[in-house]
């Protein structure tokens, strides 16, 4: 059966179950556990298991390790008083797998290989929506994933590729896909990344049903004399993601699109009630008085955190996304974005009280949608002893410097577009970048170790956290756009900032950056009716090595927007590097 026959085929089968998921959706609400039933800071903290990916050698050097790890359904207890919940979970065997997966620990120049391994069965435990660019198995069995290692500078063919998928048994795959082992190289600057499934159409309720978890790359030659908290107590990741659930616990997701005669299913946000850190609903974790390093991971489908004490305890930046910064910078609060990472210390030796709440303001959708409630504005609670103790631990004055950016080194400029499009009814129905769907030819096709100056312009009403693979950018300015609705008309009828005259209406005022999201990062939040101009670098800051491999390879990479929802229909582009 060809393509188009088999996407019409899946589309009238699911406009049939849409006429039935729609009747019956007033009975799935009254299923829906109401979070006030669930008592807050009941569960641990959990802290996830660990694999490294290395071998220690009899003479003291590691060596490389081949990993195996597998996608198993299973059931996961997100709370003491909710049922089990069906979710798709990463880890060595079923038993052990977890959500989040596993915290992958590897080091700096030894390499890592990971055959990710396919064991979900045909049937999805959540909604999807063929009316969208989709990843579908000729022979409509199996679930298609792929693995991303975000933040990770690799080779194109271990990138993770949206059309680079495969099912149970490497049985069905993707048209771009070329090897089961994906081979991570670590030579990059030590950090944190995180790894997740990039499925086509398919990321977003891949990654809802459990399929995320966290990697660091460590150099104990350049972080050990930092004295930076360290150690599986006073070192953690810390995962958050909200969900809603059913009373029988399984995740809850909107069955109806909000254009359901044009999409079935799709919604432009996902957004859940309960807030889960390390896998368990608002936890609880005992903290002595002391310092304690935490790499918080937003990886919510579209949820943006805006992190605060409700003791007045700061947040102390030593790192943000992949790369450490240059000095600690020190907020009261932070707000991350989808895929966003803050590398923070928390000094519980500065609170005044026993305990501390941390806790979330941002409205959803970021910047005007709707205030939090108790629910979702609450994190997790942290018990602090009374006894103080001698801390070993320091943040010193000076972390690790990179090169600053050099405009004079740009090869050139361009100028990225975020458009959203919308229904007579004014509901979205699809977002694009530069006006394109992702099956349009490659228009970004940077030089392999060179750097571009790329003007990020959002048309749309949304903040948009803008994710490019491979590349590294440095935040240089946010202007607003005057007489904004004429250059929107101006873009929509030519889709050409040049002819729109960008320069006349990039006039606006200018929002300052974080002092600590000045560093390099691989994401970076867009804000509505502003040009972001950043510095995009396709070489390695810490060093003048060439890539260890050829990244003009296929099947190339991409970049996109990080609202899952956004980038799987379809606010994500190719990029191809060139020699």
């Amino acid at each position: 059966m060809a393509i188009v026959e088999r996407v019409l085929f899946l589309y009238l089968m699911f406009l049939a179950a849409a006429r039935v998921m729609i009747s019956s959706a007033a009975r799935t609400e009254e299923r829906l556990i109401n979070p006030s039933q669930l008592e807050m800071f009941v569960d641990e903290l959990p802290d996830m298991p660990k694999i490294k990916c290395f071998e220690d050698a009899a003479n003291g050097a590691p060596k490389p390790k081949k990993l195996k790890i597998g996608m198993f359904k299973k059931k996961w207890k997100f709370h003491r008083d909710l049922p089990p919940t069906p979710v798709y979970a990463y880890g060595t065997s079923k038993h052990t797998a977890t959500v989040p997966g596993p915290t992958i620990e590897a080091l700096h120049g030894i390499d890592t290989y990971v055959t990710w391994q396919n064991h979900l069965p045909s049937k999805h435990i959540l909604p999807w929506d063929p009316t969208i660019p989709t990843a579908i198995p000729r022979k409509k069995k199996g679930i298609p994933t792929v693995v991303h290692l975000h933040g990770g500078i690799d080779e194109p063919e271990s990138d993770g590729n949206a059309n680079s998928w495969f099912t149970a048994g490497f049985k069905e795959t993707g048209p771009t896909w070329t090897k089961k082992t994906y081979h991570y190289h670590n030579m990059q600057q030590p950090g944190n990344l995180w790894y997740h499934d990039h499925a086509m159409g398919l990321t977003r309720i891949n990654l809802l049903a459990g399929l995320v978890g966290a990697y660091i790359i460590r150099h104990h030659d350049v972080e050990t004399p930092l004295l930076l908290p360290s150690g599986d107590e006073f070192d953690r990741p810390l995962v958050v993601f909200d969900r809603s659930f059913r009373t029988d616990g399984s995740i809850y997701m909107n069955s109806t699109g909000n254009n359901p005669s044009i999409h079935p299913q799709w919604q432009p946000e996902y957004f859940g009630d309960a807030i889960i850190v390390n896998g368990k609903a608002w936890p609880r974790m005992t903290a002595r008085r002391r310092k304690y390093r935490f790499r918080i991971i937003n990886a919510s489908n579209a949820r943006f955190y805006r992190f605060f004490f409700t003791n007045g305890l700061r947040f102390i930046h030593v790192a943000a996304d992949s790369a450490y910064l240059g000095r600690p910078v020190v907020t009261n609060e932070t707000l991350l974005a989808p895929s966003e990472i803050a590398d923070v210390v928390i000094d519980f030796s500065e609170s005044k009280s026993d305990v501390a709440i941390l806790a979330n303001d941002a409205p959803y959708p970021y910047p005007s949608g709707d205030p939090v409630n108790d629910a979702n504005g609450k994190v997790m609670k942290f018990i602090i002893k009374k006894n103080r103790e001698l801390d070993t631990w320091r943040v010193p004055e000076k972390l690790i410097k990179y090169p600053s950016p050099d405009l004079s080194s740009a090869s050139r400029t361009r100028y990225i577009a975020l458009y959203e499009y919308t229904s007579d009814i004014d509901e979205p129905t699809h977002l694009f970048i530069n006006g394109k769907s992702y099956e349009e030819r490659v228009t970004e096709t940077p030089k392999a170790g060179t750097s571009e100056v790329w003007n990020v312009i959002n048309l749309t009403e949304d903040n948009h956290p803008l994710h490019i693979h491979l590349g590294l950018f440095v935040v240089l300015d946010q202007r607003e756009l005057v007489k904004l609705e004429e250059f929107k008309a101006c873009m929509t009828k030519y889709n050409d900032a040049i002819k729109c005259h960008i320069s006349k209406h990039a006039r606006g005022k200018k929002l300052e950056v974080s002092e600590h999201e000045k560093g390099w990062k691989n994401v970076y939040k867009m804000t509505p009716g502003y040009v972001t101009k950043i510095l995009v670098r396709f070489s390695y800051i810490h060093s003048n090595a060439s890539y260890p491999f050829d990244p003009t390879a296929e099947p190339g990479y991409v970049y996109h927007c990080h609202v899952l929802d956004h980038e799987d229909n379809v606010m994500m582009r190719p990029l191809k590097l060139i020699k």
